[in-house]
């Protein structure tokens, strides 16, 4: 139980790796507050939950995170319900893979704001609450490619990039007020996206990892789980990579 009595709120916790981090959060003991594109999604998978952790408080939420003014209201809602937000996981993003000399503005725009802007969004929302209690705990989802970049899709790894400096700038000012700021950089992970993808274009992807496998939700999940705990309670401005490679 290592998250008793804690309160989580997880951005894109519908499905995949929120999903599945917000499986381990209730596991542990936490109550959780899950956020979907839409209202029915978050409602189905509060739902799903609720059947497997009757013991526990799910609340599922659909507000525009790239909409400020949103985002803070519905997290103010929030703390007016449950008294506190002690751990926030910004995992809500999306991927894509167009070719830059195809790119629009309208595109690039897309991308940034869901994947840079609503981190803004949600961390700002919490912040105030947690420097007040002198605690608190700002999770956000990477990725490799955060590191390496990708040959298409150049928005996706630029607003990953984002991610790890507001990480690391964060992790800087806010540990002084007692909040602990990190990410997990996941690798090629097995969530409904990439089960799309032929087997034939993941099995050469696979063995080039060491592990001899791609990643699950749970793997990401883990390690979220342990960011979020009192065990990691001397780890900040970290980027964990979770991705199975091997580095020197």
């Amino acid at each position: 139980m290592r998250l008793k009595n804690k309160v989580a709120v997880i951005t894109g916790g519908s499905r995949g790796i929120g999903y599945a981090t917000a499986e381990r959060f209730l596991e542990e003991g936490a109550t959780v507050i899950l956020t979907a594109s839409t209202g029915e999604n978050a409602q189905k998978a509060a739902e799903k939950l609720r059947q497997k952790y009757p013991n526990r408080e799910i609340l599922g939420i659909s507000p525009d995170l790239t909409n400020g003014e949103e985002v803070r209201r519905s997290m103010g809602e929030v703390l007016a319900r449950f008294g506190r937000i002690d751990i926030l996981v910004n995992n809500a993003g999306i991927s894509e893979s167009t070719a830059f000399t195809d790119y629009t503005e309208e595109l690039y725009d897309k991308v940034m704001d869901l994947n840079v802007k609503a981190v803004y969004h949600a961390t700002q929302a919490v912040i105030p609450s947690m420097i007040q209690r002198g605690e608190g705990v700002i999770l956000s989802t990477s990725s490799m490619v955060g590191l390496t970049g990708q040959p298409k899709g150049f928005a996706y790894p630029a607003s990953k990039f984002a991610v790890n400096g507001m990480t690391l700038s964060l992790a800087r000012e806010l540990g002084p007020k007692g909040i602990r700021v990190n990410a997990v950089a996941p690798g090629i992970t097995e969530t409904d996206m990439m089960r799309a993808v032929p087997r034939e274009v993941l099995a050469p992807l696979a063995a080039s990892v060491p592990l001899k496998r791609l990643g699950r939700p749970e793997d990401i999940a883990n390690a979220f789980l342990f960011l979020a705990s009192e065990e990691a309670s001397y780890i900040t401005g970290v980027i964990l990579h979770v991705d199975g490679l091997a580095r020197t």
